[in-house]
């Protein structure tokens, strides 16, 4: 009879520890740990085209503000050296360009055109949900900088991609003539808040998607 009891007692102890122990793998979902998967790495194209080093200045101001935020990758590339391979393998697009007459210039415009005649984005939509974004310099204060932006994010949109502000209200600007010729530290930091803007959202965008 003795052992019989035993017997209930031992049951009577592991049963609370079992119910416990299969509530909180249900509560789980499953044995694993509880350690957060590290997050997906983002990509972040800087493309340009400069002659004059101002914009080059730029876009070197926009990969500091990519760097500062963990869990990126940047690649700085000029738009004539840009393969497919970078292209579609970018998170982001950030594309910077000088003024030529209110407009980007022809290096941009071939860049943009390359998307179908040599990477052929269409009509699957290759770059659809990537981020893109915009910095543009020129010579006076009201040059064209604004239209060359939306010029730029206009291609992007058209691409089906989301495009994304920082820096300003269209992106990241500067005016390299006047009384102080080049580039200030307010027109780098702007470039460098727009990078780490597109960085910040290419992230958030990335994450969600993995789920």
């Amino acid at each position: 009879m003795l052992p019989f009891l035993t017997s209930i007692s031992r049951l009577r102890l592991i049963g609370p520890l079992f119910l416990c122990a299969l509530l909180l793998l249900l509560a789980t979902g499953s044995g694993e740990t509880f350690a957060d998967e590290p997050a997906p790495l983002v990509k972040v194209l800087v493309t340009y085209h400069s002659l004059s080093g101002n914009t080059e200045r730029m876009a070197e101001a926009v990969v500091d503000g990519v760097k500062g935020v963990p869990g990126t990758e940047t690649l700085l590339k000029r738009v004539g050296q840009v393969t497919a391979d970078d292209l579609f393998s970018a998170d982001a697009v950030v594309v910077g360009s000088p003024v030529y007459w209110s407009n980007m210039s022809g290096e941009v415009k071939t860049f943009f055109d390359n998307w179908q005649f040599k990477f052929g984005v269409f009509p699957e939509f290759k770059m659809k949900n990537k981020i893109g974004a915009a910095f543009a310099t020129g010579g006076q204060v009201s040059s064209g900088k604004e239209v060359t932006m939306l010029t730029i994010l206009a291609a992007m949109l058209g691409n089906q991609m989301i495009v994304v502000s920082g820096g300003g209200a269209f992106g990241a600007s500067a005016t390299t003539e006047g009384d102080s010729p080049g580039i200030d530290k307010k027109e780098l930091a702007d470039a460098k808040e727009l990078g780490r803007r597109v960085a910040e959202v290419a992230m958030k965008m990335k994450r969600g998607s993995s789920r």
